[in-house]
């Protein structure tokens, strides 16, 4: 009998990653075709510290880590014992400092309501099912982060 699971693991790893593609494309788009100035080379500064702990604080959820809101375990420790949801709001430094590079600043605006609407969003729904989940333990850990 063959094993379908190593191929549906794979895809799902793909699909978690698919945001930092997205942000390696733009990024890639803007270093190709903005030409370098000061306000370039500090938006991608921002841009590469951003990417840099997004993807630290990815590895720091470890198997934690969903598409979806669930609650497996309360990851505390790390950039997590300062900020509740460091993917999110590393994930929106690095796409931002893109943008700063790129200085649009429609795209920039547009990028800062739908962003971070979206990430305030889903960070209040993982918020709910963390609570649920974990009770006191969450209600202390919330107390002691930011956001």
């Amino acid at each position: 009998m063959a094993n379908d699971s190593k191929p549906a693991s794979i895809g799902l790893t793909l699909i978690k990653f698919i945001d930092a593609g997205y942000f390696l494309a733009i990024a890639i788009w803007v270093a190709i075709h903005v030409p370098v100035s000061p306000r370039y080379v500090i938006g991608m500064a921002i841009a590469a510290a951003g990417f840099v702990l997004w993807m630290w604080a990815r590895q720091q959820l470890g198997k934690s880590f969903t598409v979806t809101a669930q609650a497996r375990a309360l990851v505390t420790t790390g950039l997590y014992s300062k900020i509740r949801n460091p993917i999110y709001f590393f994930g929106g430094v690095a796409f931002l400092g893109v943008f700063i590079a790129w200085g649009n600043l429609y795209v920039l605006g547009a990028f800062l309501i739908l962003y971070f609407g979206m990430q305030g969003f889903r960070a209040r729904k993982e918020s709910a099912i963390l609570e649920q989940a974990f009770g006191d333990e969450y209600r202390r850990y919330k107390a002691q982060t930011w956001f």
